[in-house]
């Protein structure tokens, strides 16, 4: 199904490889069959960026309407009030109010059905808080952009490609905290927002879900943790109870090789490296970050800033078409009346 409504790219961090990804993006667009899509950046910064890397990318600014007609044969751009001085490799908190101004705009747009999905480039959160950001990341502040209709959103971040889908329970914090911050009630309300969205959005009729034990062996029968007893088995019940197919606590070393993978269709992992691990693995240049539990389609390539390597050409623009091809599919299927 075509999009009516074109998807949105952020500028992410200017001086990260944001930039040249999604120009190469543009350039590989016939070749990976990729959807109209349009930028929201500085149409200059990345003028001087293609001059920069040799690459012949006509820039041509545009408002959301003009981006599906604009592309066959030029990057559709849409400005943004603040200009982009940024230089490749080199962050700078000067850059942060676009970084921003990019962000509300894909939400603002995406909500006002101008658009039909946000595709995020990657952020440098150091960056933004030293400009005082006070969000505690990229996610949490797609949610609260969301949560301005006066509902409170839970977001839920699943790494998905091909070969694997994985949700984190728990994400940014130290695995120290984990067993603390690991709760029956939280892993339920994660485990149901997947399930609703793998059949919403992904059109599974009964997505089946594995949760991951979070000690060795899950827990030994209590030997080596209790936590796989007394929290996790309880949220595998009452899932279970309510209808979803849930399996679990299974050990996380027996989970990942292909055979178990048929299994299930996502894994629920106890902390962000039980999940991250396996995907990065099976799947480093082709996997996605897919915002699960938010009012809109928001996805991303599953990699940062890379500013080591910005401006040299050489950052592989997998990830981000991945992206793309996956936001215009859960697009599509969101318009479907």
């Amino acid at each position: 199904m075509g999009l009516e409504r074109p998807l949105l790219l952020t500028q992410g961090d200017p001086a990260g490889i944001g930039p040249e990804l999604t120009l190469r993006a543009w350039l590989e667009r016939g070749r990976e069959a990729l959807p109209p899509f349009a930028v929201l950046g500085d149409p200059s910064h990345l003028e001087r960026v293609a001059q920069t890397l040799g690459w012949t990318v006509p820039i041509v600014p545009v408002d959301a309407s003009q981006a599906g007609a604009a592309f066959a044969t030029a990057l559709p751009v849409i400005p943004l009030k603040a200009r982009v001085s940024a230089e490749a490799g080199r962050p700078d908190p000067a850059s942060a109010p676009s970084v921003i101004e990019s962000i509300e705009t894909a939400v603002r747009l995406v909500r006002g059905k101008e658009a039909s999905a946000v595709v995020t480039n990657p952020i440098a959160k150091h960056v933004l808080y030293d400009a005082g950001f006070r969000h505690p990341g990229h996610t949490e502040f797609l949610a609260a952009l969301a949560g301005q209709d006066g509902k409170a959103y839970h977001p839920v971040m699943m790494l998905w490609s091909e070969e694997l889908a994985v949700v984190p329970v728990t994400v940014h914090i130290p695995l120290s905290a984990v067993p603390a911050a690991l709760t029956t009630e939280l892993i339920v309300l994660t485990g149901r927002i997947v399930a609703r969205e793998l059949t919403e959005r992904f059109g599974l009729a009964k997505p089946r879900l594995a949760l991951a034990g979070l000690n060795p062996h899950a827990g030994e029968s209590g030997a080596m943790g209790l936590e796989d007893q007394s929290v996790i088995g309880p949220a595998v019940a009452a899932l279970g109870a309510e209808g979803i197919a849930v399996s679990g606590p299974l050990p996380a070393d027996t989970m990942f090789h292909a055979r178990a993978r048929k299994g299930y269709d996502a894994a629920l992992a106890m902390y962000h490296d039980q999940a991250l691990i396996p995907i990065k693995t099976i799947a480093f240049d082709e996997a996605v970050n897919v915002t699960l539990g938010l009012p809109f389609v928001r996805t991303s390539p599953d990699h940062g800033t890379a500013f080591d390597i910005a401006g040299k050409g050489i950052a592989r623009p997998d990830s981000l078409m991945a992206a793309i091809r996956l936001a215009a599919r859960l697009g599509a299927r969101a318009a479907t009346p």
